[in-house]
């Protein structure tokens, strides 16, 4: 369960640490009390991130990849926790003004090792250390797509990969140049987006998904990893 306490899409402003703190420490103790799964804290401040381990995280989900709070790496390294280095440029207030790349894969992998090369040096275990291309995070449609489609190339860094696709526009925005009627797009499109962006990136290489809606992807997932397993018989 991927707890947060700042929004973090496109254009939106920063919260005040304190209130990040009282919207997050007492939901992850009550969660982590109760519900015997992993619990991940979704910040960018090292603070919030030690805060929440004492309260019952267990995953540290960096959104700025280490790169927005010097003090980041070394929490992780003390606790011991996996922690999930994402590529964005900029914060989310200015990210979608940095969308040109040299070479959009490319530039991704380079950006994540630089990151995943910080985390090993401040002592993080690099068994606990997963990478996520960032989906949405100063991307265009053009460029979440070709994430997706080429997702395997970031099995190079050789690290867990997570995806977050579940719910973002570039979903409902392939569904309107497809020809969708936005009545049925509200209707079921974005899930069925959803589900189809999910089995796509787990086929392309996924280890993880970050989801809304669990039961569908569930069952997308299973069928996602029958057809992988079958391929290797063929």
């Amino acid at each position: 369960i991927d707890i947060g306490g700042e929004s973090t899409r496109p254009g939106a402003e920063p919260v005040p640490l304190t209130e990040e703190l009282d919207r997050v420490i007492p939901i992850i103790r009550a969660v982590s009390k109760n519900i015997a799964i992993p619990v991940s804290i979704d910040t960018r401040r090292s603070g919030v991130a030690a805060e929440a381990i004492r309260a019952g995280a267990s995953i540290i989900n960096d959104v700025t990849a280490l790169l927005g709070d010097p003090e980041m790496a070394g929490v992780a390294a003390e606790s011991g926790v996996p922690i999930v280095l994402m590529h964005m440029r900029g914060e989310p207030k200015t990210m979608q003004q940095y969308i040109h790349y040299n070479s959009l894969i490319d530039d991704i992998i380079n950006n994540l090792r630089r990151s995943i090369d910080l985390a090993e040096k401040a002592g993080i275990d690099p068994d606990k250390i997963i990478i996520d291309p960032g989906i949405g995070f100063g991307k265009t449609v053009e460029h979440n797509l070709e994430i997706l489609s080429r997702l395997f190339e970031l099995k190079v860094l050789d690290k867990p990969i997570l995806i977050g696709a579940s719910r973002k526009s570039f979903i409902v925005k392939s569904l309107e140049r497809a020809g969708i009627k936005e009545e049925a797009i509200k209707d079921t499109g974005v899930l069925m987006g959803t589900v189809s962006a999910a089995a796509i990136s787990i086929k392309n290489g996924a280890n993880i998904v970050r989801v809304h809606d669990v039961k569908n992807i569930v069952e997308a997932a299973r069928v996602a990893d029958a057809i992988k397993s079958a391929a290797k018989y063929s």
